[in-house]
């Protein structure tokens, strides 16, 4: 599965002191994660509910080709985001950015980026 892969090359990353794939895994697993969370409950009094258990929900079921549309967004998004440092001249920034993706890239299917 996709996120275990992403998981497993975390550990290597970080001993590795690869800042920049350190950061675009970190920030891919948490896409993931937010993207299982399930919609609070409404109490209908306006308030989040609160008490106890309130917070012991199961998290939403994902599959591999959710994953992958997850992971592949991430991608796209800092392509775009290089781009636009391209077009301000902060180079630094797009270099950084495209390498990220990079590495969120090299965990996909090929041929899916």
């Amino acid at each position: 599965m996709l996120r275990d892969r992403l998981q497993a090359a975390l550990l290597p990353a970080m001993k590795a002191k690869d800042r920049v794939t350190v950061t675009a895994l970190r920030s891919a697993l948490a896409a993931i994660e937010n993207a299982a969370a399930v919609p609070s409950r409404d109490t209908g009094s306006g308030l989040p509910a609160t008490g106890l258990g309130v917070t012991e929900v199961p998290r939403r079921a994902q599959d591999d080709a959710e994953i992958e549309r997850i992971v592949r967004a991430e991608v796209d998004e800092r392509l775009t985001a290089a781009a636009e440092y391209d077009r301000l001249g902060r180079d630094a920034e797009a270099t950084r950015l495209r390498a990220e993706a990079d590495a969120l890239g090299a965990h996909l299917t090929p041929g899916t980026i």
